[in-house]
């Protein structure tokens, strides 16, 4: 008979689960043995919080539920970050860990159900092994439908007992179940039906909810431009009327049109501040229809709020729009010429160019490296100032080529460890990561973790020797320099150390690097330093200190 370990690692693997992530401890090491054992990909991380970023990043760029397995109490407490992170964004991910054993908690246990619940993650607890498998077949079932994660806790006198065989082991995934949704769509088609300039806005819950081609049906019915969110990047990147992402990242023309529409048609975003740019990215008098499921907040900016499935819910406003009189909007007529203006993209927005004999300009090395990039590939971004410049240059081939960690929860240093699990996950496009060298030494130990993943990955480290956010936000305000910059760090000899290829970059031409690395076939890691101007301020941030 199998033992409570085997049984759940045999379930996973049975149910499709391909990639897991995680550092082995005394609560988890038997049951990280059974998920290798039945062929399960493992890649093992320097430090849990890792493990967890890479398997949330694994999810986005996938779209299927990865697995972090942990050990208990410091290993679950170190999930911590990536873990909040990755409930606010919705992420598919199983926390496999250890956890006190069911004859009562040891000196050393804590309450991890209650800390789990802390930051909005559902645990499941098997008590008996006869309810093993259909545990750990129900967490990743809540995790596929519900977008979430969710944390299997072995007690640690559990996980060598054996499973009686009156439980048979589950040979196929059940169908992920699509949300019911019914709201009554009356006010929404007046809306609709008497707009003039119609916007539709999707975010990543429209992408959850594989939304993208009813959605430019509806738009194309409608008459609207269309626009996403940033971690939505991508999804109509196929449609003439697309303008690109709505918020501070949006290029001046994109973002005019925007601020044009009288009626915007949001699905699956939450509207929030980044995504509004702080109010500016539409017109006061525009009327907001929030589209987004049951236990998503409205937006303050919501004027009538459809609760449903983005899917789901956009199949029926087609189906009722289709019954009615030809759509009152000419927009599409009127604007043509600016929207091609506006999908250009910064790309033909000059920038005086910053660059000194020993620093280059962010802009300048942003643009000079979109030449180099291949379009199918996955951005990887970290926290920080810095992500203006590859949100606002390279634009994504679809919301799974985009992955921001820690955006959801505003934590940084996570992004190492993310580019890993978005390497391993999606081995068939190049990783690119655009990360700051503040939370670059905060996960640097997922450097090598990228590096013996042996995927080819190009690292960008935006270098000014400071947490630049915090520099050009505060330090006008009184906050200490001395608190927000550092002494300049090394990082393409570290990298070299730990086995990557590098270089520093301080001009265009060192660039050559990307070109030399290329023509070898991208083996493995390539890592640049680039020492950028720290004086440069990126126009979302210019506008909030505005």
């Amino acid at each position: 008979m199998p033992t409570v370990a085997q049984a759940v690692g045999r379930t996973l693997a049975a149910l499709g689960v391909r990639h897991a992530f995680g550092v082995v401890g005394g609560g988890n090491i038997l049951a990280a043995a059974a998920l290798t054992a039945e062929g399960v990909h493992y890649t093992a991380a320097r430090h849990e919080g890792g493990a967890m970023a890479m398997a949330d990043a694994c999810f986005r760029a996938t779209g299927e539920v990865a697995v972090c397995t942990t050990t208990h109490g410091p290993g679950i407490a170190n999930t911590l970050t990536p873990l909040a992170d990755a409930a606010k964004s919705r992420s598919g991910v199983l926390l496999l860990c250890g956890d006190a054993p069911l004859s009562g908690p040891r000196r050393h246990d804590i309450d991890q159900s209650a800390l789990l619940a802390a930051i909005g993650v559902r645990t499941l607890r098997p008590t008996d092994p006869a309810t093993a498998r259909s545990a750990a077949a129900e967490a990743l079932r809540l995790a596929r439908e519900h977008h979430q994660p969710v944390a299997l806790l072995l007690p640690a006198d559990l996980t060598d007992r054996p499973v009686p065989a009156a439980e048979t082991d589950p040979v196929a995934a059940a169908p992920v179940q699509r949300p019911e949704s019914a709201p009554d769509l009356s006010a929404a088609l007046s809306l609709l039906s008497s707009a003039r300039r119609p916007l539709l806005l999707a975010g990543l819950g429209a992408w959850h909810a594989d939304a993208g081609k009813i959605l430019r049906q509806l738009g194309d019915r409608l008459g609207a431009l269309f626009a996403t969110t940033v971690m939505a990047g991508g999804l109509f990147h196929d449609s003439p009327w697309s303008l690109g992402v709505c918020g501070g990242f949006a290029a001046p023309a994109a973002a005019a049109l925007m601020r044009q529409a009288d009626v915007v048609l949001a699905f699956g975003s939450s509207l929030d501040t980044f995504t509004l740019h702080g109010g500016r990215a539409l017109d006061p008098a525009a009327t907001v229809i929030q589209v987004d499921l049951p236990d998503a907040a409205p937006s303050p900016r919501t004027d009538l709020l459809l609760t449903g499935d983005a899917h789901t819910t956009a199949v029926r406003l087609l189906d009722a729009v289709g019954t009615l009189p030809p759509p009152a909007s000419t927009w599409r007529d009127a604007s043509a010429p600016l929207v091609a203006q506006a999908q250009a993209g910064w790309a033909d927005v000059p920038h005086p160019d910053a660059s000194t004999p020993d620093r280059i300009d962010p802009r300048t090395l942003t643009r000079a490296l979109a030449g180099l990039l291949p379009a199918e590939r996955t951005l990887v971004l970290d926290g920080g100032h810095f992500i203006a410049w590859p949100a606002m240059y390279w634009p994504a081939p679809d919301p799974a080529g985009f992955v921001f960690t820690g955006a959801a929860f505003q934590s940084i240093g996570l992004g190492l460890a993310g580019a890993a699990g978005a390497a391993v996950g999606r081995p068939d496009r190049l990783t690119v990561l655009a990360a700051g060298d503040g939370g670059a030494l905060m996960g640097l130990p997922e450097l090598d973790t990228l590096i013996r993943s042996g995927r080819p990955a190009l690292v960008v480290l935006y270098d000014d020797g400071a947490y630049g956010f915090e520099e050009h936000m505060y330090v006008p305000r009184g906050a200490d320099p001395a608190t927000t910059s550092f002494a300049d760090t090394d990082f393409a000899g570290v990298a070299r150390a730990l086995g990557a290829r590098a270089a520093t970059v301080r001009r265009p031409a060192d660039l050559d690097a990307v070109r030399h690395w290329q023509s070898a076939g991208a083996p493995g890691t390539l890592l640049l330093d680039c020492k950028i101007v720290p004086t440069v301020i990126a126009p979302f941030l210019a506008d909030l200190l505005g």
